[in-house]
């Protein structure tokens, strides 16, 4: 069973969610023939023969004689070209402070943005709706509507929120996300609750997507919120600030 966050960000010696997608990294050069075949055996045959571990890809990194494995799950690995030692975690770049990790992940999890089923988010359209952009969303996450208030200071976007309650932070929300969705104006009613505190009274009397729209982040491996998802496939996961949430939208369309 995942284990599940509100995000946010902090000031950590590691990259933050923005300085994650800026500028996105890119996968190094394919391993040597022969060291990605010995390192397929080892690990895919041998030690981990028994889960049926498939290796994916091997490529090199900027470490000499450190290579990255990725394999089942769109795990990354790192390893030597013999395959007896194992680092697991992330890789930093020290003089831009991004972690190589998390861009290679990204570029391994892209998301194609035209299949979601925006019939089922929440549609806000400020200005001419120019930058788009996805969120998946608890209503009683903090720093979802710490989001939403930099949203509001943003122009020309168009913003779909996927309900995604997480009941093991927040025991209301999916009762929240139910009534919200079945207001006669949800967008209004997602605004005037996460901007400004005001909930509808009543109960929930319509049929919704947040059981739906919550099974699918947890498909595509979301285990917090708000995790954002760009046009070009990529996701954020946490809460930035204007006007680095900009910048990163309009890099990332």
């Amino acid at each position: 069973m995942p284990s599940f966050l509100c995000w946010h960000a902090v000031n950590l010696p590691y990259p933050t969610p923005t300085q994650r997608l800026l500028p996105a990294a890119k996968a190094e050069a394919p391993a040597d023939k022969s060291v990605a075949a010995s390192l397929k055996a080892r690990f895919g045959k041998k030690v981990y023969a028994a889960q049926d571990l498939k290796v994916l890809s091997v490529s090199e990194t900027p470490i000499k004689g450190i290579y990255e494995v990725v394999v089942s799950g769109k795990q990354i690995i790192y390893t030597d070209a013999k395959g007896d030692y194992m680092l697991v975690g992330d890789l930093i770049n020290v003089n831009t402070r991004q972690s190589m990790t998390e861009e290679r992940a990204a570029d391994l999890n892209k998301i194609d943005f035209a299949s979601l089923p925006l019939d089922k988010a929440i549609k806000e359209v400020r200005g001419n709706g120019k930058l788009k952009v996805a969120v998946f969303s608890d209503p009683d996450c903090p720093y979802c509507k710490r989001l939403e208030h930099e949203f509001e200071k943003m122009t020309d976007i168009t913003i779909y929120t996927f309900m995604m309650p997480i009941p093991s932070l927040h025991p209301d929300a999916a009762r929240k996300a139910e009534l919200l969705w079945c207001q006669p104006n949800p967008t209004q009613a997602w605004i005037d609750w996460m901007r400004k505190g005001k909930l509808p009274s009543g109960k929930a009397n319509c049929e919704n997507p947040v059981a739906e729209t919550t099974s699918l982040g947890e498909q595509f491996g979301f285990n917090g919120t708000p995790t954002v998802v760009f046009p070009n496939g990529r996701s954020q996961s946490g809460y930035s600030p204007m006007p680095h949430l900009k910048e990163i939208i309009e890099k990332n369309q």
